[in-house]
């Protein structure tokens, strides 16, 4: 795993910028089911916080049926576990990310300007009542 790390001046607390990082990990790629993961007081001694701090953030990423973690065998990945359900690192949903994608990709085939695709975004979900 690349290594994890704690923002100190970042108001979200570390136990979250951890259970952040490893979704964002996943999500990427850069961790696969079935992967390791350090071992609680390795990863809290690492980050130079509390074992506390970070058995918080592996407990609720176990709650969340992203990890698992057996005597012997150590915390790793959920098996099964599908990346691209994860939400990244800023917290975005992978499927809204798609969706971007695939409008984006298809104003561009269309010749659309995107400054105005992003304007016709804004304008609908302000429409419907949605935070723009």
């Amino acid at each position: 795993m690349d290594r994890l790390t704690i923002e100190p001046d970042d108001p979200t607390p570390p136990y979250e910028q951890i259970r952040r990082g490893v979704l964002d990990r996943i999500a990427r790629g850069a961790l696969l089911p079935g992967d390791r993961l350090p071992a609680i007081r390795a990863l809290a001694n690492d980050l130079g916080l509390a074992a506390g701090t970070a058995a918080r953030a592996y407990r609720e990423l176990e709650e969340a049926g992203v990890i698992t973690t057996r005597r012997g065998a150590g915390t790793r990945i959920a098996e099964g576990l599908d990346p691209s359900a994860l939400p990244t690192l800023d917290g975005t949903d992978p499927a809204v990310t798609r969706w971007a994608g695939e409008a984006v990709a298809e104003a561009r085939a269309r010749g659309l300007p995107l400054d105005q695709l992003a304007a016709a975004v804004r304008t609908a979900a302000a429409e419907a009542g949605a935070d723009a």
